[in-house]
């Protein structure tokens, strides 16, 4: 636990507990029918971990390159998204968003997600976007955040979708630059930004730096987030359970301390789990080492995510076959994981009733 005090606990929370281009969309939804069974496609899905940018598929990133008059092909994007380790995946996401200049890429890149979540029967997603690296490259946000919204309004018009944002700041960056990141989503707070959390580098930037600007955020109506426990150990999902977030982002190494492990079950701390992320930034040794299952059968309420997408090769009705192929999970476990990802939203509690409602009449039948 190191030096990190352990957050008190509170009353228990009880529970019952992708990416191409609108020419290929067909045939992405072609391929996550033959890699995902029947069961797991019919199940309704919200995702809670998944980032804006690594969602861009590589037709879309050659797109964005054409538009920007840069020259590319599918085998350079593809050598991009191929790139292992967590330094080499934070270079591939810094080159991609790169990419995105203007207002009308960021409202290419939301609609083109809000498709692909239409594919997968995803009803909901909270979607992360760097607007820390938006700020860190000068760039007008209030521009950006206008196209983003048009293309969550023109995506949700065509495709029925929920999406919500969470605007993250980049912990590498340190706490003023936080600080500015989460005056931006106090500012559009009524327009469908719901919370705020850091990713990037923990071992660069550890919770405690940060407890100002999440009390900043906390105390104006956001709820909170954060990477824990990814590229570091226990001690940073502790620290981010003492700067009160409300969900816990990946919190792979929390299996090293099972006073932590039982912390998250008995509070029911939802924790995002991001299996081929993981193995994929060499945070985790393979798959079958991931803790999921031990979470799982020690009460810790997860929920499956796919994180960065595109640049995993991987999506979130392939996450769900994963947990039921590498890891046994019966078609039960998979309903529950499900409803779990509605149950741990921050939809408003009239909107969460009504997809968890939807939700198990849709279950019962699958």
């Amino acid at each position: 636990m190191g030096f990190v005090t352990p957050a008190v606990k509170p009353v228990r929370i009880v529970s019952s507990l992708f990416f191409y281009s609108k020419s290929t969309i067909i045939g992405m939804a072609v391929a996550v029918h033959r890699s995902s069974s029947a069961f797991v496609l019919s199940l309704p899905k919200a995702e809670l971990h998944l980032h804006l940018e690594g969602a861009i598929s590589p037709a879309t990133v050659l797109e964005l390159k054409k538009r920007h008059g840069e020259a590319g092909s599918i085998e350079d994007v593809a050598r991009l998204y191929r790139s292992d380790g967590f330094n080499g995946f934070l270079m591939a996401f810094k080159e991609v968003t790169g990419l995105l200049r203007t207002p009308a890429d960021y409202e290419l890149i939301t609609y083109r997600l809000m498709e692909q979540l239409k594919a997968e029967n995803i009803l909901h997603a909270e979607v992360y976007v760097s607007v820390g690296v938006c700020l860190w490259r000068k760039q007008n946000f209030d521009a950006i955040f206008e196209g983003l919204e048009q293309g969550r309004e023109r995506g949700e018009r065509d495709f029925g979708i929920s999406l919500l944002w969470i605007f993250d700041a980049v912990r590498q960056f340190g706490a003023d630059a936080a600080m500015e990141v989460f005056q931006q989503a106090v500012k559009w707070r009524d327009r469908h930004v719901v919370a705020i959390g850091i990713g990037g580098d923990e071992q660069k930037g550890p919770p405690e730096l940060f407890r100002d600007a999440y009390g900043y955020a906390a105390s104006n109506g956001l709820r909170l987030t954060a990477h824990a426990g990814e590229n570091a150990g226990p001690e940073s999902v502790w620290g981010a359970l003492n700067l009160q977030a409300e969900r816990m982002g990946h919190a792979l190494t929390a299996v090293q301390d099972p006073e932590l492990v039982e912390e998250l079950a008995t509070r029911q701390i939802p924790v995002e789990i991001c299996l081929t992320s993981n193995v994929r930034t060499g945070c985790c040794a393979s798959l079958p080492q991931h803790p999921v299952k031990d979470y799982f059968d020690r009460g810790v309420m997860i929920t499956l995510n796919s994180d960065d997408p595109a640049m995993f090769n991987t999506s979130l009705t392939r996450e769900y076959q994963i947990t039921q192929d590498t890891f046994g999970f019966t078609n039960e476990h998979m309903r529950e994981l499900a409803r779990n990802s509605f149950e741990a939203s921050f939809l408003p509690a009239e909107k969460k009733l009504e997809f968890l409602n939807l939700f198990d009449a849709i279950a019962a039948r699958a």
